[in-house]
């Protein structure tokens, strides 16, 4: 287990598995400039890492998961600015999440608010400790969510759910967000990170091309009318027919072994 040397973020290695901690306590691992341009770069090395077969997002310190965009740092870079350059700074700072393509599950562990609820709601499945919060509060600071809040949400629990979540910047506990769909398990906080590590090692265990074949035929296909969707799953598995691992996983079977997946 090796340890990264990354400001606003934690990196452990447990086996095949990643497990990125927002480390910033001090602030509720709130997200500032650095964090995400962090996150970005980190996730995109472990995409690239054969070594890695899944990640595990959660937050340091006792309290918060991620308590959103750091606000004292918006002030500061916001003052003054233009809506076009501000659309502009959205447009290119996006977020790492959405281009991993490998399983990528959410260990929320305190309170997630705004940007905290976004970074779970990128993730493929969402554990959450007994004691998690979750809310969108910005339009009690005048805004409203913008990284992907008002879309992924509606999508998630649906659209009335949405609406009154995002509206009234309440808060929900741990076993309301199960009951509506927002996480999958809530599970004890000290079993939370062993709980999500399990999983994601048990979806690194498979065929690496497939695993990340089958996660994107599911995220491109959901927003495509069925026939399409079933198109695209056609083409993906006709693709993973070629592939080395293909051949090995029946092999294995046969042979009464576990199977030496190559990656190709």
């Amino acid at each position: 287990m090796t340890a990264s040397p990354l400001e606003t973020l934690h990196v452990t290695r447990l086996g095949q598995v990643a497990v990125i901690s927002l480390n910033r306590p001090q602030a509720m691992n709130a997200i500032d400039m650095r964090m995400r341009r962090e996150l970005r770069d980190t996730l995109d090395v472990l995409r690239r890492d054969a070594e890695i077969g899944a990640a595990v997002l959660t937050g340091s310190g006792p309290k918060a998961f991620c308590a959103g965009m750091d606000l004292r740092e918006f002030a500061e870079t916001s003052a003054g600015q233009p809506i076009t350059e501000m659309r502009r700074f959205r447009w290119e700072q996006p977020e790492g999440i959405a281009a991993f393509d490998k399983p990528i599950v959410a260990a929320v562990n305190g309170l997630a608010i705004g940007g905290g609820v976004e970074l779970a709601l990128l993730c493929d499945m969402v554990y959450a400790s007994d004691a998690a919060t979750f809310a969108f509060a910005e339009v009690k600071r005048g805004l409203m969510p913008g990284n992907g809040g008002t879309q992924r949400l509606s999508r998630r629990i649906g659209t009335p759910r949405a609406l009154e979540m995002i509206l009234t910047g309440r808060t929900v506990e741990a076993a309301e967000a199960l009951a509506i769909g927002l996480v999958e398990y809530v599970v004890p906080g000290a079993e939370l990170r062993d709980r999500a590590v399990a999983l994601a090692a048990q979806m690194a265990a498979n065929a690496p091309a497939a695993v990340r074949t089958a996660k994107a035929a599911v995220h491109r296909g959901a927003d495509m009318p069925l026939e399409a969707g079933l198109r695209l799953e056609q083409d993906l598995a006709a693709f993973l027919y070629t592939t080395e691992d293909a051949k090995e996983g029946p092999r294995a079977f046969l042979e009464k072994r576990p199977p030496r997946w190559q990656g190709r």
